[in-house]
């Protein structure tokens, strides 16, 4: 494999690991990257270009997981693992939270899978789901409270969870962003943007692993000695780089919140339809 083609593995390694935890859509990126610049079906093949995707996404998944390790240690073991420094008694963020919180949009994901990746994964689409996702992102900003009560997940009640997992089917159109439709919620549903943040990335992995492993084990056949650096490259990028862009996203959210992400989208969408219609 060739020093262009392994270039083309990071380039989209950096844009799934900059772009899989940011209000953006990762989705979108992909998509706008691959089949404007890069065209990765032609090179690699339909079947292990789509699996590439899937790998790298485990890359992103992986840098959550990192993050918050001692987070999900907690969910698995209970308090023990936390001791006598847990400061607010046994009010804690659940397994069972996270759990109703991925309800939704894993019912929904199972029922309408085949029509999403038929219909769906288009430039067209993924630009009305942009310009959507900002809308709603601005519409948290301005209509969320000004001194939200809930400054931790900690707080979050299984109704909220319930509610935060009903907005999140909405990132079942591409370009709608994960992150960006469920942040929205959690802030509108009177989360800190901090909070609804950290929930949204702990709940993404379950259901990212989930899915990304049901594919990877439909595509397993392409996972050849000859495409394995490729994989690898583009993996180990979107760790690296989903590593830095979710640590300085968290330490930043409360303080930007999500109108300049709306902005972003929303200027990207009308550059793209210039350029590209």
């Amino acid at each position: 494999m060739d020093f262009i083609t392994i270039l083309k593995a990071v380039i989209l390694g950096i844009v799934e690991g900059l772009t899989e935890f940011a209000p953006v859509s990762s989705t979108g990126h992909m998509i706008i990257v691959d089949d404007m610049l890069l065209q990765s079906n032609e090179f690699l093949g339909k079947y292990v270009a789509n699996t590439f995707k899937i790998v790298i996404q485990l890359g992103s998944i992986l840098a959550v997981v990192v993050i918050f390790r001692n987070r999900f240690i907690e969910l698995l073991g209970g308090n023990k693992f936390r001791g006598a420094s847990t400061s607010q008694g046994s009010k804690r963020l659940k397994l069972t939270h996270v759990m109703v919180g991925l309800i939704p949009a894993g019912v929904l994901g199972l029922l309408f899978e085949d029509y999403i990746d038929e219909h769906l994964f288009s430039l067209e689409t993924v630009l009305i789901g942009l310009v959507i996702g900002a809308v709603l992102m601005i519409a948290a900003d301005l209509f969320g409270p000004k001194e939200p009560k809930m400054q931790s997940v900690d707080q979050m009640t299984y109704k909220q969870a319930f509610s935060i997992g009903l907005i999140q089917c909405l990132s079942l159109w591409p370009g709608f962003s994960r992150s960006g439709s469920t942040i929205s919620g959690g802030v509108l549903l009177g989360m800190s943007h901090r909070a609804a943040a950290d929930f949204t990335f702990i709940m993404a992995v379950p259901i990212m692993v989930g899915a990304s492993g049901l594919s990877l084990l439909k595509n397993w056949q392409y996972f050849t000695i000859e495409a394995l650096p490729f994989f690898a490259a583009g993996f180990i990028t979107s760790f690296i780089f989903a590593l830095i862009s979710i640590k300085f996203f968290l330490q930043l959210i409360n303080k930007i919140k999500l109108v300049p992400f709306a902005i972003y989208r929303i200027v990207l969408a009308l550059v793209i339809y210039l350029v590209y219609f």
